[in-house]
């Protein structure tokens, strides 16, 4: 079984059931639950145990303020992929950017509504951001990061990298792919998983959504790179020069994918995804690799040293040996800051998250994945892919 079957399963598991069942307790409805006592995400991330009212996203590690706002997107070009009577491709993506100030009010994490519909559970809506809701982007052209989320999961669970790029002075895009997980519109009604299951029945799934996705993420560039149009975020200036991608788990197949398809993508990185479609060897652009140790499969090793020999540009693998695959998206650290740790059986915890603290995983996801676009995107010295650091024990180069 794939890493992206596989662990879609596991995410939904531990967000839904297991999530509700922790918080809500043997004896308590979960309509009049209190969540257990959240650790607060600095003191945490230190190895403490202070609390705080509410989870926080964990603050990103540059001090430009963030700027985010979420859009509907409609493709005319194409139709859908996954239904048939729907003659238009039609996407939510969430852009994140340097605000031009810090004041305002900060964007919700995600709607009840939302939270609901792929959780089953109110408490993700009670996390705070760090990114001013619909701030004035900051002067200047932005360089660009595409961001796709795992399968079944949504663009949300790829909060904290969002905000970690746009403080670095990045403009980031996160896109839901329709039909892959619960989508939210901005009039009200939420659009389910209509490939959910599909991908244990057909051989082609992997290739099918990868192109998809990749064709989302391609029109998203369009949209944000057209001449004489002002965009899907008013004041946010795009330089088309330095763009890369990258995605968790699936959504690292599409960024891979999409870098193969468009040449305006240099730089392009996998979080744990099974690549369904052969690396190409024609476009020389540089590819990071990052793994997690705990629960990878005979199968998913081969196929990225199958598509590793594919690669002719710069490429990076390196592996977090004590990190599961969720490791890579909001979801650990949520668990983590929720309190739930210890609440939820240890087999399904490390099968999902590994050992590793998800603060410690997201710091480091966040410093390579940084790294390596500082490096290719802007031309900057990134040292951190060149050799083990001492900074990131935890984290080993492969390859």
């Amino acid at each position: 079984m794939s890493k992206n079957r596989r662990w879609r399963s596991a995410a939904l598991t531990i967000m839904s059931t297991t999530l509700v069942l922790a918080l809500a307790g043997p004896a308590t409805a979960l309509a009049g639950a209190a969540p257990a006592a959240p650790l607060n995400v600095a003191a945490a991330a230190a190895g403490g145990t202070a609390h705080s009212a509410r989870p926080l996203v964990p603050a990103p590690t540059a001090h430009r303020p963030v700027g985010t706002t979420s859009v509907r997107l409609v493709d005319a070009s194409r139709p859908d992929p996954w239904r048939a009577d729907a003659p238009t491709r039609e996407l939510m993506a969430t852009f994140w950017y340097p605000a031009d100030s810090p004041r305002g009010a900060h964007a919700p994490y995600i709607s009840p509504k939302l939270s609901r519909a792929l959780y089953d559970l109110d408490e993700p809506a009670t996390i705070r951001t760090n990114a001013v809701a619909d701030a004035r982007p900051a002067a200047g052209r932005h360089p660009l990061i595409l961001l796709s989320p795992g399968f079944g999961m949504s663009r949300s669970t790829l909060t904290a990298l969002g905000e970690e790029f746009a403080a670095r002075g990045y403009a980031v895009a996160a896109v839901d792919s329709t039909y892959e997980t619960s989508v939210e519109f901005p009039d009200g009604r939420i659009e389910s998983c209509l490939a959910c299951g599909l991908e244990g029945k057909d051989p082609e799934f992997g290739a099918k959504s990868s192109r998809a996705r990749a064709a989302d993420l391609r029109f998203v560039l369009d949209r944000l790179t057209a001449p004489g149009h002002g965009g899907p975020v008013r004041g946010l200036s795009i330089d088309a020069s330095r763009v890369g991608a990258a995605g968790h788990s699936l959504g690292g197949a599409a960024a891979l994918e999409a870098m193969r398809e468009d040449p305006r993508i240099k730089a392009a990185a996998n979080l744990d995804g099974s690549i369904w479609i052969p690396a190409g060897d024609d476009t020389g652009r540089p590819a990071l690799l990052f793994s997690a140790g705990v629960g990878a499969s005979p199968e998913a090793t081969q196929n990225w040293e199958d598509n590793w020999k594919r690669f002719t540009g710069p490429r990076y693998w390196v592996e977090m040996p004590t990190a599961g695959h969720l490791s890579f998206s909001d979801e650990h650290w949520l668990v983590d800051n929720l309190g739930l740790r210890d609440q939820l059986p240890p087999d399904t915890y490390r099968e999902s998250f590994g050992t590793i603290n998800g603060n410690r995983a997201l710091a480091a996801t966040r410093a390579y994945l940084g790294a390596f676009f500082d490096r290719h995107l802007l031309g900057r010295p990134a040292p951190l892919l060149d050799r083990p650091s001492r900074a990131f024990p935890e984290v080993r180069f492969t390859k």
